[in-house]
């Protein structure tokens, strides 16, 4: 009688099952690097939006690995897809055969990610597996999809790739210089082209997208603002968590990729701006920079009151134990996933204001804000004597990020453009 009894239940979970197989769609999604594991800014959004887009839909995912430790996530990422294709990009060779784009005049970042057997892939798939919709990650990939007219596309730029390039030009000599000026041109070029051909167009931050828009107002009707989130249970911070740091230090922490330009740039202006001053103040402080793949530059900052880790298996503890989180870039686009995470570990963060302006925070309760040496100097000093205005500004902090910054919430917004999901949502 008790089983006979729970036949509703199942019938109903049977109809839930079928109604879902009816709107699933078949989702061609084409990245520009393996989204997983989930250890950088484009790789946390883009592996979230796998997981999204998994939830109700087929997947196909047509992907890089730039990295050889990637190899091991492979199967990983399988398990969200119904086929996948992992084409592998050395980055030095795909620098030196990106130069072939100066004869040709396209954007260096096109021939980069240009892989003869990833397009064969998506020929393959899109001419076999009925794919209903396309979802591009990064400008780099649309190049894919250029032949594929009948089917929706939905372009996640994530920033404005093209103004970043032409922001690295004045800090450069001729030739650098002119080659970003260049690479700038070219690639917005390109952006509003592929833009102008997807249903939908998104970016960062409302700011991005006013930038795209001011400079291809062509495109201004279907561009859209999907903000990063960042996972407050994973980012927690947990009574029992060991120290990375020596029980007598004062650790300064930055966290990022270190081979990414806008973060070399970030501490080497801190190392050579801030932190003597800091140091004289504070003989105990050392300054942590944590990230993945530090270049030569990065190494060579490493001594006395400097820890360069490379990759560590876990953040957490680096974020948690840290007196003060640091975000100095001069070059920042879009919102710093970095930013994110330190504010969900209840640590308070000081960030460049160019950086910070992209974070929906209350400036001086739950995030700190400063410009030049002087103000990122005083702002720390000024933490550093009051560790209880460090422990309300973390707190703060994290209740923002708990509050505001939910993936779930801000990727449903990306349901009313896919076949199916619409119903779903209704």
């Amino acid at each position: 009688m008790a089983a006979h009894a729970n036949w509703p239940c199942q019938l109903a979970w049977a109809a839930h099952r079928a109604q879902s197989w009816l709107v699933m769609a078949n989702i061609l999604y084409l990245v520009h690097r393996l989204p997983y594991p989930p250890n950088k800014g484009d790789k946390v959004r883009s592996y979230h939006l796998l997981k999204h887009l998994a939830e109700k839909n087929q997947i196909f995912l047509g992907t890089f690995v730039d990295d050889p430790d990637d190899f091991q996530y492979i199967e990983k990422v399988r398990s969200f897809c119904s086929d996948l294709h992992v084409a592998r990009l050395d980055p030095r060779l795909a620098k030196i055969r990106s130069l072939n784009a100066l004869l040709a005049d396209d954007p260096l970042t096109l021939r980069y990610y240009r892989d003869a057997g990833l397009q064969d892939w998506v020929d393959n798939i899109c001419g076999q597996k009925n794919i209903d919709a396309i979802v591009v990650f990064s400008s780099a990939m649309a190049q894919y999809i250029e032949s594929i007219a009948r089917l929706p596309v939905i372009i996640d730029f994530v920033d404005v790739d093209s103004a970043k390039w032409t922001q690295y030009a004045p800090n450069h000599r001729w030739p650098m210089s002119w080659l970003y000026r260049r690479e700038g041109a070219r690639l917005l070029a390109y952006e509003r082209e592929i833009a102008a051909r997807s249903a939908r167009s998104f970016f960062v931050t409302e700011a991005e997208a006013a930038l795209f828009t001011r400079l291809a107002p062509e495109c201004a009707i279907r561009v859209e603002a999907l903000c990063n989130g960042v996972d407050a249970d994973y980012f927690a911070p947990i009574d029992n968590r060991a120290s990375p740091y020596a029980a007598d230090e004062i650790p300064i922490v930055f966290t990022g990729a270190m081979d990414y330009l806008p973060n070399i740039d970030a501490v080497r202006w801190f190392v050579a701006e801030m932190l003597p001053a800091l140091c004289e103040r504070w003989p105990q402080l050392r300054f942590y920079i944590v990230g993945r793949c530090p270049t030569p530059e990065v190494l060579a900052l490493a001594g006395e009151t400097v820890t360069v880790t490379g990759t560590v298996p876990d953040v957490r503890p680096y974020l948690q134990h840290a007196a003060v989180v640091v975000a100095p870039l001069r070059i920042a686009r879009g919102i710093q996933n970095k930013i994110l995470e330190a504010m969900a570990m209840a640590r308070p963060v000081v960030a460049s204001s160019e950086c910070a302006a992209a974070v929906d925070a209350i400036i001086g309760q739950e995030l700190i804000t400063a410009t030049t040496p002087t103000d990122f100097i005083g702002e720390i000093n000024a933490l550093m004597q009051a560790p209880e205005c460090c422990i309300a500004i973390g707190n703060a902090a994290r209740q923002r990020v708990i509050t505001r910054y939910s993936w779930e919430a801000h990727l449903a917004s990306i349901d009313q453009y896919l076949p199916g999901l619409q119903e779903v949502a209704a």
